[in-house]
């Protein structure tokens, strides 16, 4: 399958364009930025163009891998889906419910394959995390992840500066309780200092979990942990860390096998409106300090 990138950053550099490749059977075209001199000379380190026109772009691949702000990836994302090329997205997949319902129905109307980068639903350990959690009677669980930006080659993103944890990596704790705890109708929320929040969800199944995010705490205080607990005791995930490219590597072959099949990737643009609409309403349950329920 023949990939185009849609982004120069680190992220874009350092996982997409690196895991395509050097991916065994992918092959990466070119790569596109809203910088043209970026994207050619991110193309050039990787042996292939830089694109000053999307669309031209788009004329020459089967798929694109997107790395670029959520309210930018939205829009590119229907329109590679229009012109009939199978999506490999990160996470959110926009930044409201609305933008994400587009990209849903582009998908859907052009018969294409996605997927969203979650990146722990590409990890082995995750994998049989999920699997060992669907064989027990599940009561709840728990998510925290305590990071900081601080140093890091996102600290000067204006979109994680302005929506903070909660839209960066709460998407990620969602990949992983949702799939285990069913799908999630309420959300209660608090806020904790800078942009710490700590949410109770309620799913579906009738189970509740509780997830603690933050970006800005203490690096001597950083690290993340999952857990859910049932009739069988506690089964504790502890993400790998380090190993995106690796995942993402993943995340194309199973795009591959998506777009060959024709069958739907349990983390679909689907998948990826339904977590959107979780951290929308949380964050209404943030301004509203009520209880909020999860539209559908």
């Amino acid at each position: 399958m023949r990939f185009g990138v849609l982004g120069t950053g680190f992220w874009a550099k350092e996982v997409h364009a690196a895991a395509l490749a050097a991916h065994p059977t992918a092959e990466l075209v070119g790569i596109w930025g809203r910088d043209v001199a970026k994207a050619k000379a991110l193309g050039a380190e990787f042996d292939v163009a830089g694109f000053a026109d999307v669309d031209e772009l788009l004329s020459q691949v089967d798929a694109v891998t997107i790395a670029l702000p959520p309210d930018v990836q939205a829009p590119l994302a229907e329109r590679a889906a229009a012109a009939g090329r199978h999506l490999l997205l990160e996470k959110p997949i926009a930044l409201d419910v609305a933008g994400a319902d587009r990209v849903v129905d582009a998908v859907r109307d052009a018969g294409v394959a996605s997927v969203v980068f979650f990146t722990f639903r590409f990890q082995a350990a995750t994998s049989t995390w999920l699997t060992q959690a669907a064989r027990t009677r599940l009561a709840g669980g728990a998510g925290s992840w305590l990071s900081s930006l601080a140093g890091s080659p996102f600290a000067a993103s204006p979109w994680r500066q302005e929506r903070g944890a909660l839209w960066d990596i709460g998407p990620h704790a969602l990949s992983v309780l949702v799939p285990a705890l069913g799908p999630v109708t309420a959300v209660q929320a608090g806020a904790g200092l800078r942009d710490t929040v700590h949410l109770v969800l309620t799913h579906e199944s009738g189970a509740a979990s509780t997830v603690t995010l933050s970006h800005t705490v203490a690096p001597l205080s950083t690290g993340m942990e999952f857990f859910v607990h049932g009739d069988a005791g506690r089964l504790v995930l502890l993400p790998e860390t380090g190993s995106a490219e690796g995942a993402f590597s993943v995340a194309v072959d199973e795009l591959t096998v998506a777009a060959l099949t024709g069958g739907a990737h349990p983390c679909d643009v689907a998948f990826g409106r339904d977590v959107v609409a979780v951290l929308a309403t949380a964050a209404r349950a943030l301004d509203s300090g009520c209880r909020e329920l999860v539209g559908r």
